[in-house]
């Protein structure tokens, strides 16, 4: 198996090959669209904000390159943090964009309701009743590592395998066939993100 990280000017690229080699995964930078036809499976990181990453993903050929591997030849494919975010059709996250539009749902800040926004820091994830490949090994309940302001809001929530609580509750992780999107950071969520990413590479 060979794990594409997407290199679009958005995101810590560098941890996350750090894990993927932690699990005994073979990580490869891709910088450009034509190389995600020499992976098995796609991660999509992201760090910053949803209308520059869309930007960068339109500008340079990253969208429908990412659909004909991800969505035609249906390759495992993992948002993380913003990378989930930009799977949605769209976001309020510093005007109005437009998403991927491959999970149904809208892109909103955290109401915060009494607690500080951004959520920065470790929380824990509740899964759905029948937990998903991706969480096979970790308990619900487990804490993973969060950065974020705003969250998704999907419109059909049985595409949500995890809750979290912050203010407010959110969609910690989505699954949809061979797409997952989480919410944390993985790379950085130390025994159970590591656990996570085994999984997903075992997909």
């Amino acid at each position: 198996m060979k794990v594409g990280i997407l290199n679009y000017g958005m995101g810590n690229l560098t941890s996350v090959r750090n894990a993927i080699s932690a699990v005994g995964g073979s990580a490869v930078m891709i910088n450009e669209p034509a190389g995600i036809g020499g992976v098995s499976h796609i991660i999509l990181p992201g760090v910053g904000a949803f209308g520059d990453a869309m930007a960068n993903l339109e500008k340079f050929g990253w969208v429908e390159a990412m659909h004909r591997h991800a969505i035609e030849d249906q390759k495992p494919f993992l948002g993380i943090c913003l990378g989930l975010q930009l799977l949605a059709d769209t976001s309020t996250e510093y005007g109005s964009f437009r998403g991927l539009g491959w999970i149904a749902g809208n892109v909103t800040r955290l109401h915060g309701n009494g607690v500080r926004i951004p959520h920065v820091g470790w929380n824990d994830v509740e899964f759905v009743s029948e937990s998903p490949a991706l969480f096979e090994g970790i308990a619900s309940g487990q804490d993973f590592y969060f950065v974020h302001s705003y969250a998704i809001r999907p419109t059909d929530e049985s595409s949500v395998t995890g809750w979290c609580h912050h203010g407010e509750r959110f969609a910690a992780s989505i699954q949809v066939g061979n797409i997952f999107a989480t919410q944390f950071h993985p790379e950085k969520s130390q025994k159970a993100g590591l656990k996570l990413l085994e999984n997903f590479i075992a997909c």
